[in-house]
């Protein structure tokens, strides 16, 4: 009974000691043994793992690819213009006893302030010898490739292996963006004048050709007009010469018609002349004045 009593407790220890003495390494993670701060054992590979316990630590990293955003950095470039320039980098521990010599116990926090102080001192060294053609343009995959090179031979100081980085915002600072835009919207407004100014001259062309068009169209019509009305008039009075000739006396009869319809129109036309004159000779006899001329030969003379 006595040696149950003993002998439960120390099990429990055993198994408690048992225990402690087996850690497992999670496939996205990479472990590092440590006894008294120094490093004893690395082990990369997912599974069971053993330490001693009591003696030995287990601290375990990402053996994940990681990613790295870092804060909006001011570049002047080459042609003196300052960009806003952000960029994303992703990164991984490939050597752990270094990097744990170089982060200490901060671990990957750690880890990310260093790397975004290195990527904060590369991207001005690089794009300060770049112009702004050169950021903007398909260039910028080169400029990437030299920051991302330089990251790679910082990083590999720290233990970690920089795969990639790219720029994700290339911009303006704040106090020339207003400028900047007050000269884009001048730029504009005297694009759109010169248009309306070339607008305007072509309208007037046109307007001034169409005008020119409209009084050389109508002076060619007055004129065939004016021809037009001489040759009628022309072919009235041969008309009426003809007429004339094959009777006389009808057409004197005709134009005192014509006459009379003429002086005698309105309510109240009056007509002052002598009774015997050649006007009235139609209204005088029903023969007309080739009547009383005919009457006249033939009466006797007083």
């Amino acid at each position: 009974m006595m040696r149950a009593i003993y002998l439960i407790p120390a099990a429990v220890v055993v198994l408690v000691l048992i225990l402690s003495s087996v850690f497992i390494v999670d496939e996205r993670k990479k472990a590092l043994i440590l006894q008294f701060g120094q490093v004893m054992q690395v082990k990369e590979t997912p599974g069971l793992g053993f330490k001693v316990p009591l003696l030995q630590d287990v601290v375990l990293y990402e053996d994940r690819i990681l990613g790295l955003q870092t804060q909006p950095i001011e570049v002047t470039l080459l042609s003196d213009r300052r960009l806003v320039v952000d960029a994303f980098a992703r990164w991984r521990i490939v050597n752990l006893v270094e990097f744990r010599q170089s982060v200490g116990t901060a671990g990957e926090e750690r880890a990310q302030q260093l790397l975004g102080n290195i990527l904060s001192q590369a991207i001005p060294e690089v794009l300060g010898n770049s112009t702004q053609e050169q950021v903007l343009s398909q260039d910028r995959a080169g400029l990437m490739n030299q920051i991302l090179a330089i990251a790679k031979r910082e990083g590999q100081a720290l233990g970690v292996d920089v795969i990639d980085v790219r720029l994700t915002r290339t911009d303006l600072p704040e106090q020339n963006l207003e400028a900047t835009f007050a000269r884009m919207r001048a730029e504009r407004d005297r694009e759109a004048a010169d248009e309306k100014a070339r607008g305007g001259e072509a309208a007037q062309r046109v307007r001034a050709a169409a005008d020119r068009t409209v009084v050389e169209l109508t002076s060619d019509a007055r004129r065939q007009a004016e021809v037009i009305r001489g040759e009628a008039d022309a072919e009235r009075n041969r008309i009426l010469a003809e007429a004339f000739a094959r009777d006389p006396e009808f057409f004197s009869f005709i134009r005192s018609l014509t006459a009379y319809e003429v002086s005698l129109k309105g309510a109240n036309s009056s007509i002052v002349m002598q009774p015997d004159s050649e006007f009235f000779n139609y209204l005088r006899s029903e023969r007309g004045a080739a009547a009383d001329a005919a009457a006249g030969a033939a009466a006797p003379s007083p």
